[in-house]
């Protein structure tokens, strides 16, 4: 199974900043150590022409040239600079890079990635450029694939991926999210399943097998976008939910059940993790990948 990364790229944040950047790097390692069978492969950049797939030219050019004002900056969560102009246009290309290799491995992991809060025209809630959107517009450009799924399991609502497939019948929205939680003005995904604080691993994977069974009898998906965020965990610190680690890795199986018994690829994003101990998240996110190895249709090399 082939996993991109794009961790080289290191955000120069501001001391004391809350984003923890240091998972992406520490995934990657413990990938490498724990994960023979997993290729790891440096993320491809994204161009402009792609990134407009999903988002206005100006918004890229205003990203790009570093004239994001200051309440923009803000809104996204970092201080611009060309590192993250950088990464998030890599972080993309990881999830383009995951999709493509999904169709020939059957399941592909982007080590980042889930930019789920980015909209056509801004970005929000540590998300400059949606991956998920870029990759499924580019995907359907090349003729992949006609119909995408996007099944957005973070804590947080997919408010921009919503936004952003808002009136397009061939891209499937599923975002299953705590109620309470931020972005607190939601948007309307194709179909929405908000959890109260507090909701546990029954209870989220009995919504989960309604959601998916939802899902599939009203859309044939040719791909499948998975945000598997961390940040479900009853540790995370920004989460409010209360899984526990064995149901995170029951969410990531039955999710690539349902898809393996349909034939649908799967490229994977790790999305939120923002744990108190950030070593659980990043065993959480190497959980996740794990899981996707053993359903790769290709033999180890």
């Amino acid at each position: 199974m082939n996993a991109y990364y794009s961790d080289q790229f290191v955000l120069p944040l501001p001391e004391g900043h809350r984003f923890p950047m240091s998972k992406y790097r520490r995934l990657r390692d413990l990938v490498a150590k724990c994960l023979p069978q997993v290729r790891l492969e440096e993320a491809p950049c994204t161009t402009d022409g792609v990134l407009a797939l999903a988002h206005h030219p100006q918004y890229i050019r205003r990203v790009a040239s570093g004239a994001l004002t200051a309440a923009e900056q803000r809104a996204i969560g970092f201080p611009w600079s060309a590192e993250m102009v950088e990464r998030s246009r890599r972080s993309a290309g990881a999830t383009i890079a995951a999709c493509r290799a999904a169709f020939v491995d059957g399941v592909a992991v982007n080590l980042a990635g889930g930019t789920h809060h980015a909209h056509a025209d801004h970005g929000e809630g540590f998300c400059v450029f949606n991956d998920a959107a870029i990759a499924a517009r580019l995907m359907q450009a090349e003729r992949r694939a006609e119909r995408v799924a996007i099944v957005d399991l973070d804590v947080h609502q997919g408010n921009g991926t919503a936004a952003i497939f808002a009136k397009d019948d061939s891209v499937f929205t599923l975002s299953m999210h705590g109620e309470n939680n931020y972005p607190f003005s939601k948007a309307v995904s194709d179909l929405d399943i908000a959890l109260p604080d507090g909701t546990a691993d029954d209870e989220y994977l009995a919504q989960l097998d309604g959601a998916l069974a939802r899902l599939f009898a009203r859309f044939d998906p040719q791909l499948i976008l998975y945000l598997a965020g961390a940040d479900p965990h009853e540790a995370d610190r920004l989460g409010r939910l209360k899984l526990t680690a064995p149901g995170l890795a029951e969410r990531d199986q039955r999710v690539l059940k349902a898809a393996s018994e349909r034939g649908v690829p799967v490229a994977i994003a790790m999305a939120g993790g923002y744990g108190k101990d950030i070593g659980q998240t990043v065993d959480i996110h190497l959980q996740t990948v794990g899981i996707a190895a053993r359903h790769c249709h290709r033999e180890p090399a």
